[in-house]
């Protein structure tokens, strides 16, 4: 019997490919995805908080502490050919524990970045240490959005639901961020004996008792967790004119109720997650913040068939709001946004997580509702253990997954603010659970784009 452990690998990002319905820039491609487990940059979880659990490997694939490093590369029309090394070390030290740190560079590009996850607390059984970021510099980054404190004349504000997706910043500049987290697993519920809950996995699937699912009582069951991360962004813009740039010191505080059966891979119960962030202006900073989330997501089983080994309904939902946002006017009718989270955080859709058939970041306003529904087909057929070259992917399942999405951003929460003009999108993925990974690759369709998108873990 081997233990290996679910990390809370939330390095989530992988490569972004966008193909425009006019193709004016090219068919982007992506040459080389040999590291879709080491990303080549690195994102943030949706939601902030994870349920922290080991697994019992049953299948005897992993053997204790494990430790993968792949050399990698891709290409796409903004970044160009990119080569790049990245290592994870997973149940060394602690068992829960993973190290992380990846790199790359272009003709003009270049990051590197890392991280620790899930570091437990010394004398404590139930709070974990997590500290990650990346530091880089990128050719033509996006931002639908106008400079901050200065007034504008585009009749729907960059970034908002009725804008124009030629409404953006465009140019060279830097990209960092870092993040340190601070989670506790409350002692009620499957957390109540002890800070970890412990799965036992059989080809991928459950094969223990869950840790939720069975009834909606956070004394009774599920994973409650409570999360503080303090979180910083900074991000220019080299226009050739001058350097528009920002900057990001928030905190945020969460409480997270996962009461599904398999936090890695539900197939019934649901989570909820509610949060408050707030950035006072602090050092760089230059806009005092406040934001308020929601999330809900729910997992229906349809049991197997002939093909699926398991077969899942699942849902979410996300609401967003920014009580801070202000927008003003001038005598010429031309307006401005203050005290509002920058156009990458807050009630923001578009990208990899929400609305995937849109660029990233593409909306963002005061408000914001999301939805979406998924349906899982864990296949039965799985090659990989019979193909000798490929074993150490040690790939236990491929999931073929259809998906429709449907949200809008807009400047009050009110029922009238969400009833017209909402953004649809619709698309297929192709997942596989690779060790205790799940990756994803995405193909989602929209009005104004087909994204391709090469992830590490669900969406929700």
């Amino acid at each position: 019997m081997t233990v290996t452990t679910e990390h809370g690998l939330q390095q989530r990002i992988a490569f972004h490919v966008n193909y425009a319905p006019n193709l004016r820039r090219g068919a982007r491609r992506v040459l080389v995805l040999s590291a879709l487990l080491l990303s080549c940059s690195f994102a943030f979880a949706k939601p902030s908080a994870t349920s922290k659990y080991a697994l019992i490997d049953a299948d005897e694939i992993t053997d204790g502490a494990s430790r993968v490093i792949l050399p990698y590369a891709f290409s796409t029309d903004r970044m160009g050919l990119n080569f790049g090394l990245g290592g994870i070390w997973s149940g060394y030290h602690q068992p829960q524990m993973t190290f992380g740190l990846t790199g790359f560079g272009g003709e003009v590009s270049e990051a590197i970045g890392g991280g620790v996850w899930d570091y437990r607390v010394p004398y404590s059984d139930r709070w974990y240490l997590s500290l990650y970021g990346m530091a880089g510099y990128y050719p033509d980054q996006r931002a639908y959005t106008a400079v901050r404190d200065e007034f504008v004349s585009d009749r729907s504000y960059p970034g908002s639901n009725d804008s124009s997706d030629s409404q953006f910043i465009e140019a060279d500049g830097h990209s960092n961020f870092w993040d340190l987290k601070l989670e506790y697993t409350l002692p009620i519920g499957a957390g109540a004996r002890q800070g970890a809950f412990e799965y036992r996995m059989k080809k991928g699937l459950l094969a223990s008792s869950p840790s939720g699912g069975i009834s909606w009582n956070p004394f009774e069951s599920g994973i409650t967790t409570l999360v503080l991360r303090q979180f910083n962004r900074y991000q220019s813009y080299e226009t050739g004119e001058r350097e528009v740039d920002g900057a990001v010191h928030a905190l945020e505080i969460g409480l997270l109720y996962d009461n599904t059966d398999f936090s890695l891979n539900p197939s019934t119960g649901s989570s909820q997650y509610l949060a408050v962030s707030h950035d006072a202006g602090w050092l760089e900073s230059k806009q005092q913040w406040s934001f308020i989330q929601a999330e809900w997501s729910k997992y229906l089983p349809m049991g197997e068939t002939d093909g699926a080994r398991q077969r899942v309904l699942a849902f979410n939902l996300w609401a967003a709001y920014s009580p801070s946002w202000r927008v003003s006017s001038n005598a010429d009718g031309e307006h401005k946004v203050s005290d509002a989270p920058p156009f990458n955080e807050g009630a923001t859709l578009g990208g990899f997580y929400r609305m995937r058939g849109y660029d990233q970041n593409r909306f963002h306003d005061k408000a914001a509702l999301y939805g979406t529904a998924e349906y899982r087909y864990t296949l039965r057929y799985n090659p990989i253990p019979q193909i000798d070259w490929l074993r150490f992917t040690q790939v236990r399942w491929f999931q073929l997954v259809g998906f429709v999405e449907a949200g809008r951003v807009a400047p009050h929460f009110s029922l009238g603010d969400f009833d017209g003009d909402i953004k649809t999108d619709y698309g297929v993925s192709l997942r596989a659970l690779a060790g205790t990974t799940v990756v994803r690759m995405d193909l989602a369709h929209s009005d104004e784009a087909t994204n391709l998108w090469v992830m590490v873990g669900h969406p929700f």
